[in-house]
């Protein structure tokens, strides 16, 4: 079963869901805005990657705060605010992707 992690409000968390139900494939959504990571979720993603690439420069949250004229420790704001993911997150079978990606779904569903 895959997992799919990210906001309602995500075009591209969306598209995933709409691709698992097309499918009919089993999956689990966990919203963001109602439920934030565990850091043993967050330490799982970032055995992936690292956290500089998980942090999605796009969001309103990082040019709210400003973040690309700072010097900041990715790992930190990502454990304290999750919606600077990029979204969506696929977890499967210990796997992990960040965004949208159709190979990856294609592959565990």
């Amino acid at each position: 079963m895959i997992q799919i992690i990210g906001l309602r409000s995500c075009n591209d968390t969306k598209k995933a869901i709409r691709y698992m139900k097309e499918r009919r494939a089993e999956y689990q959504f966990v919203d963001l805005g109602e439920r934030s990571l565990s850091k043993g979720e967050i330490a799982n993603i970032f055995q992936h990657f690292q956290p500089e690439e998980c942090v999605n420069v796009d969001s309103a949250y990082y040019r709210r705060k400003g973040l690309q004229y700072m010097d900041y420790d990715a790992a930190e704001e990502l454990m304290e605010h999750n919606e600077l993911f990029i979204t969506p997150i696929l977890r499967s079978r210990g796997r992990v992707a960040l965004g949208y990606d159709q190979a990856f779904l294609e592959a565990e569903s």
